[in-house]
């Protein structure tokens, strides 16, 4: 078993990671929770590959729980996807004191999570995230939301788990392209914190992404949450250090939302956002070029779609400027000094560097 312990003040939030969690999530809450009503909230896929089990051990630790699905992807992250969910949980009597539980990806964590924080005007809730993602990423550090048809989660808010419980098996039910999208955002961490973990990763990219070894991986994930941990423990509301987190994201959420969020998964817009992010470095002069040809030789071994011709730098930009991180002096990139230290800059140039970056990649 390994655990991480979040702190924000007198609040914990706590990440346990082992193979089999799911299964014995029940025994988990009534240790943790002391709950005794849990709304499961899911998505199609996931619910029909382990509902019935987590429903089982829920069940089975004498708790009451209910299933409520929702469409798979990024279209049932809206607010008339909560308002329906808020009705249906008012319906069936769900109260202050009881818990909702997120079983799925990226999407499912942030609509429960959103659910769970204004439910009621806020409620406890859990996590068991079933995609590498959200495991290393959107699962961990309490930001939950909504899109809107402007931009990717502009709605939202910051509401902490009780805990989340990761288990690595579930991992093994996943398309080989989703392991290869949540497979980014590992690299991130080793981008922006930690060079040996970069280096690491530079050894094992495939091998990871292919489950050869299931402790390895239990390993990748826990030092993902250990460095999200470290950062968000610092700044849990992103005022300063946390928005270190964003690297490759200002240019990533442009990209999904200038394909209206049918081309690419979140993983994939962010290597190409990393790659942007890396290239934009060594013009400022802050990344040496040695570091940057390293990270463009892992970043393309990634099987990711490339970046459409149709797609003009113009729109690119258009869509970065509802990112919900731009303030009110312009656009701030996160920006690399090296492997392993990352930086905050504000541009007021982002166009005329897209433009510059698209002839550099080829597209």
């Amino acid at each position: 078993m390994r655990e991480l312990i979040l702190k924000f003040g007198q609040r914990l939030s706590s990440v346990f990671i082992e193979p089999g969690l799911l299964r014995a999530a029940g025994r988990w809450i009534r240790k943790y929770a002391d709950a005794r009503n849990v709304a499961v909230i899911s998505d199609t896929t996931v619910s029909g590959l382990y509902a019935d089990d987590l429903l089982a051990s829920l069940r089975g630790a004498g708790l009451t729980a209910d299933l409520y699905t929702v469409p798979d992807g990024e279209d049932s992250k809206t607010l008339d996807r909560v308002s329906g969910l808020i009705t249906l949980l008012l319906e069936s009597g769900l109260h202050r004191d009881d818990l909702i539980l997120a079983l799925g990806g990226g999407v499912v964590g942030d609509l429960a999570g959103f659910v769970a924080a204004t439910f009621l005007r806020g409620v406890r809730w859990v996590g068991i995230p079933t995609t590498l993602l959200a495991q290393v990423d959107s699962g961990i550090g309490g930001k939950v939301g909504v899109n809107h048809p402007l931009g990717k989660n502009l709605i939202g808010n910051f509401h902490q788990p009780e805990f989340v419980l990761i288990d690595s098996r579930v991992l093994g039910t996943l398309p080989e392209r989703e392991m290869w999208a949540g497979m980014g955002e590992v690299v991130k961490y080793g981008l922006i914190w930690d060079k040996r973990f970069f280096d690491d990763l530079e050894n094992q990219l495939e091998n990871l992404v292919a489950l050869n070894h299931e402790d390895r991986v239990d390993e990748v994930v826990f030092t993902c949450c250990k460095i999200k941990a470290e950062i968000v423990e610092q700044d849990e509301k992103e005022k300063d250090l946390r928005r270190i987190l964003n690297f490759g994201h200002t240019l990533g959420h442009a990209l999904e939302a200038a394909t209206d969020f049918q081309v690419f998964r979140h993983g994939e817009a962010v290597v190409h956002g990393m790659r942007f992010a890396a290239w934009a470095s060594t013009q400022k002069n802050r990344l040496p070029a040695v570091d940057l040809e390293r990270i463009e030789s892992l970043l393309a071994r990634f099987p990711i779609p490339g970046i459409l011709e149709a797609l003009s730098a113009d729109r690119i930009v258009t869509c970065s400027a509802f990112d919900k991180k731009r303030l009110r002096h312009g656009q701030t990139l996160v920006l690399l000094e090296e492997i392993g230290e990352a930086r905050m800059e504000r541009t007021e140039s982002i166009k005329k560097m897209i433009e510059e970056w698209l002839g550099h990649a080829g597209r």
